[in-house]
């Protein structure tokens, strides 16, 4: 079966899903609808805001549908009545077993990372905060627990020095929308065999990142906490405490020395050029910042406004 034959309906809610849905229907797949978020109200004056793949969609005039829940039976018919042979899912949420199970080609999902490490919400932040020298993008096939399914293809993704989370993001959108593409075309040839995720090698998971994970631990060494600070830069940011205030980092350097009788998490600065806080085995040396109630803003910047006591 060629490719653009198949019958597609597409599953996603951000600006990364939109990369991929623009590679498909630029391939010329045919997109019977696509599957979004409803719209909310946000901003102060609280106006209704569509997603970004609802934006999409309309522009290219594809049907859009927006169930506030997946179980809902006018939802499920409409679902039957699209006739889909396969269901593409890119950062969306958990679909129950009736939506997934429903086209005759299974439902495949895009997952950031080399399945089966790092399953789960954040995995392009944990790669990042464990120091891996790679990561990369997964298809695979869903089934009922979450990112365990038959992978379907794989693609390597090195991590650059002090890669962070928006920069990997923006490599894997594009990354991930070619590798999915050729996922399609690989099951429409029937070329590629579905393999079996490895159950009893040692895993590292990706849970959702939570205000506790964000914290600054100076004791730890000088490269665990830059990963820190690299892998949550530039949402939600690693944070610790200026003069009682809240001061988010997202970019540091690393000066290694013998801190042994300083105690961690003190700060030093000349006022003027560098700001610079102990840890385990050195110091990190602020380059990019955030104080509790002002806007983002370089080092230097921040330095000629700010008072210490």
């Amino acid at each position: 079966m060629n490719y653009k034959d198949l019958r597609i309906i597409f599953m996603g809610t951000p600006e990364f899903a939109v990369v991929s849905l623009d590679k498909l229907v630029t391939a010329g797949c045919n997109i019977v609808a696509v599957i979004t978020a409803p719209d909310k109200p946000a901003g102060r004056g609280m106006e209704i805001q569509f997603s970004a793949v609802k934006k999409y969609a309309v522009e290219k005039g594809i049907t859009v549908l927006q169930p506030e829940k997946l179980k809902n039976s006018d939802f499920i018919e409409q679902l039957k009545s699209l006739q889909a042979d396969l269901q593409i899912v890119v950062a969306f949420r958990m679909l129950p077993e009736m939506v997934w199970n429903m086209p005759p080609m299974g439902t495949l999902n895009l997952h950031g990372s080399l399945l089966p490490q790092y399953r789960g919400a954040a995995p392009i932040n944990w790669a990042i905060i464990n120091g891996e020298a790679y990561t990369g993008v997964t298809t695979f096939k869903l089934k009922q627990e979450i990112d365990t399914g038959d992978i379907l293809l794989t693609e390597k993704i090195p991590l650059i020095e002090n890669e962070n989370a928006g920069t990997l993001h923006d490599k894997m959108k594009f990354v991930g929308a070619d590798l999915l593409l050729k996922t399609v075309i690989g099951l429409s040839k029937n070329s590629i065999t579905e393999t079996p995720q490895n159950h009893h090698e040692v895993l590292k998971n990706a849970p959702k990142i939570f205000t506790e994970n964000c914290v600054i631990d100076w004791h730890k060494s000088a490269v665990e906490i830059n990963q820190l600070i690299n892998g949550l830069s530039p949402y939600p940011a690693a944070f610790t405490h200026l003069n009682e205030k809240k001061l988010k980092i997202f970019s540091a350097e690393i000066e290694l020395s013998d801190t042994t009788s300083i105690e961690k998490g003190t700060y030093h600065t000349d006022g003027k050029n560098y700001l610079k806080f102990s840890c385990g085995d050195g110091y990190l040396n602020i380059k990019d910042l955030q104080l509790e109630g002002k806007k983002r803003m370089p080092i230097s910047d921040f330095l000629r406004g700010y008072r210490f006591n």
